[in-house]
């Protein structure tokens, strides 16, 4: 087996060299030029060009003067005006590392070169490091496997296309399949959520349904863009319909007053539970938090969250639910010891 040439000179350094020849360059360079700087042979540049363009996208223009191959770097014809600024860049680094669990693998990849691309453009002497931010994700979902729904999901959306979906509820044993108009992805507690609104069912009649359709994303089986075309809603008010009250589950909308003591007293009013909410603070340090929900479940869930630090007061319906849900709680509890 005949010997390397320069066989001192690893892969990666020769990956470097030659990007950063390309780069910072605005000539053309020939193959033969290209093998004779790196030492090495032309199938390895060759091979070399082919990783620089996968990894990272860059548009790399081959052409050929008599019987010579040349490449250089397509560069834009018109620079950017705007560069990022270094404040702009620590906000998109730390987007990025708080939705990392949230884009999964292969999206997080595409932010990070997007990031890196743009970081190129700062001053020398700006140094950023995305290693200021994490995101701490127990109970997360890994979207990882469900990139490709979204993407199908997005462009569906650009092209306002009715959606065709295989979908399993959580309380449902199969999937069932239906079409959709999509038109909002958005997250909720670490979840990704679409809300849509129902397509006809080719061949049959459209019926209006009780609600829009909210799809967790990662439990859509398959998506499939078809090729009819939907107008977007002219009545479609994202804030109006979920940014209104307390609960994703949007049903008839009711009045909560919930009295917290102790820990739950100060790490309440911290946040905002429903843009209508009051906070009234009391004597021992109580606080009693007035507010509009439309999820039963969704409350009581946050309600004994709390532990004995939360007491509902108001509605009385739901009270006698919570009691007896304690009830049983206490029952289970008893029963075991």
């Amino acid at each position: 087996m005949p010997k390397k040439i320069a066989d001192f000179s690893s892969y990666g350094q020769k990956l470097i060299s030659l990007f950063a020849r390309l780069l910072f360059s605005r000539e053309s360079h020939s193959l033969t030029d290209l093998a004779r700087m790196l030492n090495c042979s032309k199938q390895t540049v060759l091979r070399l060009v082919g990783d620089i363009q996968k990894a990272y996208f860059v548009d790399i223009k081959e052409n050929f003067r008599g019987n010579r191959k040349y490449f250089r770097i397509q560069r834009p014809r018109i620079p950017p005006l705007v560069n990022l600024t270094e404040k702009e860049m620590n906000v998109l680094q730390m987007c990025r590392a708080f939705s990392e669990h949230l884009l999964g693998r292969k999206l997080f990849e595409e932010a990070t070169r997007a990031l890196g691309k743009s970081r190129a453009l700062l001053p020398q002497e700006k140094t950023l490091s995305s290693q200021h931010f994490a995101s701490f994700r127990p109970g997360s979902i890994d979207y990882t496997p469900h990139q490709d729904a979204v993407r199908t999901l997005i462009e569906a959306m650009e092209k306002k296309r009715v959606c065709k979906l295989s979908y399993q509820s959580i309380s449902a044993k199969r999937a069932k399949t239906f079409y959709i108009r999509p038109l909002k992805i958005f997250s909720h507690h670490d979840t990704l959520y679409l809300h849509a609104r129902l397509a006809r069912k080719p061949g049959k009649p459209y019926r209006e349904p009780d609600f829009d359709p909210l799809l967790a994303i990662h439990r859509i089986k398959k998506v499939e863009i078809t090729d009819r075309l939907f107008q977007f809603p002219k009545d479609y008010d994202f804030e109006k319909t979920f940014n209104q009250n307390f609960g994703i589950i949007k049903k008839e909308s009711f009045e909560v007053v919930v009295e917290f003591s102790e820990f739950a007293a100060r790490y309440v009013p911290e946040r905002i539970w429903s843009p209508d909410q009051k906070v009234v603070k009391k004597k021992g340090g109580n606080v009693k938090l007035t507010f509009t929900a439309s999820s039963k479940p969704e409350l009581m869930a946050w309600v004994l969250s709390f532990g004995d630090e939360a007491k509902l007061i108001k509605p009385d319906w739901l009270v006698d639910e919570v009691r007896q849900k304690v009830e049983r709680m206490q029952k289970g509890y008893s029963e075991g010891i």
